[in-house]
């Protein structure tokens, strides 16, 4: 996804496209209720913030993304994993 993300970048900036990649950690969903607790503690622990994401952790940086006030972000990727992988 990165290699991609940074290709396509180059390849649409001509055009004015941002093309950027969004890369949440383990966010707190119905499909991590049905994780054993071993592996949700297992991430909280390896979070520097200590905590799962909320999805609205990942939507408010896609909304500024396909805002205007991101209108010079292009070809980044952008972690939302509470320093899960730092």
């Amino acid at each position: 996804m990165i290699g991609l993300t940074k290709s396509v970048a180059k390849e649409l900036g001509r055009y004015r496209v941002n093309v950027n990649c969004v890369a949440p950690g383990m966010i707190e969903t119905e499909m991590t209720k049905t994780l054993p607790p071993e592996a949700v503690e297992a991430a909280i622990k390896e979070s520097a913030l200590g905590k799962l994401g909320r999805p609205e952790d990942v939507a408010h940086l896609t909304a500024f993304l396909a805002s205007e006030k991101a209108d010079h972000i292009t070809g980044t990727v952008i972690q939302v994993d509470g320093g899960q992988y730092i």
